[in-house]
């Protein structure tokens, strides 16, 4: 009796050891250093491009973008270091006639540009301009033609509706919806910038035919974008003056603003300002603002001063910009968008690119390194010997070294990025995947890591051996990587899973 007692307790013993999670018997734990110099070509992260409406194909040689020289000597393409082009265009340039698509059309221009971004891995970002003041014939003239009321230049060529005018209102809103039907697509579309109305498309300087209704075209036209590009982050100026007539396109913040703001980012908008680096227009309502919304919205950069036109950027306020050295605005707009903790900084035009590279390249490359998000693992433990159909536990400690942060809250994303381990075959590809939904990149800031202890179902893998790897998948699209990491390429799978260690699944 006592012997078969203690063969008993032997038995169980053996059964404990057996079915506790593998990785407390074997495990091995991996270490990474963050990579700060590659460019992650992620959404709403990096650097922006601008394009224009009248971009050609000859467009990367006869612009220099090709060949940019570096103030350290190197040469450079301009769009290996953006992620994203930025097109701000007019409705008319998009539907020239009712029911003309030309985005649909290979012969037109905006088709060519299209697929040239496309050849280069570059999403697209939008903004429509309606407003032709001091641009153009911005507006269809279709639109005008069928009754809706308008406005005029101040030499009378131009004419833009009235925003609160109903047949302007049905046409926008039929053309916005043939777009989306082709442009709500985050694998092709960065951003929107929904709202196009106002001087320039920035939302101010508004001209409506009665000024009481501004509430409500505000309302309008954000619930149109809204509804229409649901897949797709948009984004609202947040400008003291939103929506307003007031024709100066500055001074006190209006009462209105932040109610309008609010209703936006209710609707799913984040921000964006055009007016970094312009010391008297981005004051302490615009940094308070940002501030208040800091890491729960991205924020998107636009640089305010042309430097290189008719701006004149050394009578700024603080004292910092030298007349002839555009590096000093540009050091002024790194520093203020370093405050804001913006995802994203322009490259816009000509002297405001060529000055980026050619005199302030360290900061491009700091902005690489240092802003948006930026996320890695700095260590990974798993296990070396796992048992099919059984369960194992793996650990993982996560790091954000960019100043911003990964917006997977936004309700376009609705948390589509999550970590996931997988097991890969011999020929590196990953034979299985397992996702922690429980994990949220949002809260991964500069500083704090995140760690994460991540229970795995083996239930139904194959016996044999495999190469555990792990990454931060789109579960979008059936578990395939969906954000780059910050790690060394060369540790990378060509679908861009980082591999850790061998594994035994007995």
């Amino acid at each position: 009796m006592k012997n078969s007692r203690g063969l008993i307790a032997l038995l169980v013993f053996a059964f404990a050891v057996w079915s506790q999670p593998l990785q407390a018997k074997q495990a091995r734990v991996f270490r990474f250093e963050a990579d700060t110099v590659r460019v992650l070509r992620n959404p709403l992260n990096g650097w922006v491009m601008y394009l224009n409406r009248n971009w050609d194909s000859d467009f990367w040689e006869k612009s220099g973008y090709d060949a940019m020289k570096t103030s350290e000597g190197t040469t450079v393409r301009v769009s290996d270091y953006a992620s994203t082009a930025y097109l701000r265009t007019s409705w008319a340039s998009l539907e020239p006639e009712e029911g003309h698509y030309a985005w649909r059309d290979p012969q037109s221009r905006i088709w060519r540009l299209f697929r040239s971004l496309r050849e280069r891995n570059m999403r697209i970002a939008l903004r429509i301009v309606v407003d032709g003041r001091d641009q153009g014939q911005n507006t269809p003239i279709y639109v005008i033609d069928a009754g809706a009321e308008y406005y005029t230049s101040e030499n009378g060529r131009h004419k833009s509706p009235y925003p609160d005018d109903p047949v302007f209102q049905q046409k926008y809103a039929k053309f916005l919806r043939a777009l989306a039907e082709d442009f709500n697509d985050p694998d092709k579309v960065d951003f929107i910038d929904a709202f196009g109305l106002g001087k320039w498309g920035e939302s101010h300087a508004m001209i409506y035919k009665d000024p009481a209704n501004k509430v409500a075209v505000f309302d309008w036209i954000t619930s149109l974008y809204s509804e229409t590009f649901t897949r797709v982050p948009l984004v609202i100026h947040y400008h003291r003056v939103l929506a307003d007539s007031n024709r100066d396109s500055w001074g006190e913040v209006s009462p209105d603003t932040e109610r309008l703001l609010d209703m936006a980012i209710g609707k799913g908008y984040c921000l964006r300002h055009d007016a970094f680096g312009m010391t008297d227009y981005y004051q302490t309502w615009e940094k308070e603002f940002a501030r208040k919304w800091n890491f729960r919205l991205p924020i998107l950069m636009e640089g305010g001063w042309i430097t290189a036109a008719h701006h004149r950027y050394w009578i700024d306020s603080s004292g910092n910009y030298r007349q002839g050295h555009s590096e000093d605005v540009r050091r002024g707009e790194f520093e203020a968008s370093r405050e804001a903790h913006v995802n994203t900084m322009d490259f816009r035009i000509n002297d405001e690119v060529t000055s980026w590279f050619s005199q302030a390249f360290d900061l491009v490359k700091r902005f690489v390194a240092e802003g948006g998000y930026r996320l890695y693992p700095s260590e990974v433990r798993v296990p070396e010997r796992v048992r099919s159909n059984g369960r194992t536990r793996v650990r993982s400690c996560w790091n954000n070294i960019g100043w911003g942060y990964c917006p997977t809250n936004l309700p376009q994303w609705n948390q589509c990025y999550k970590v996931a381990f997988a097991l890969l075959d011999k020929d590196l590809k990953p034979a299985y995947v397992f996702t922690d939904y429980d994990t949220d990149l949002s809260t991964w800031l500069k500083g704090r890591p995140a760690v994460y202890e991540t229970s795995i179902d083996l239930d139904g893998v194959v016996r044999g051996s495999y190469t555990w790897a792990v990454g931060l998948v789109d579960t979008r699209k059936e578990k395939t990587i969906g954000l780059d990491m910050a790690v060394d390429d060369s540790l990378l799978t060509a679908d861009k899973w980082l591999r850790l260690g061998r594994v035994e699944v007995e």
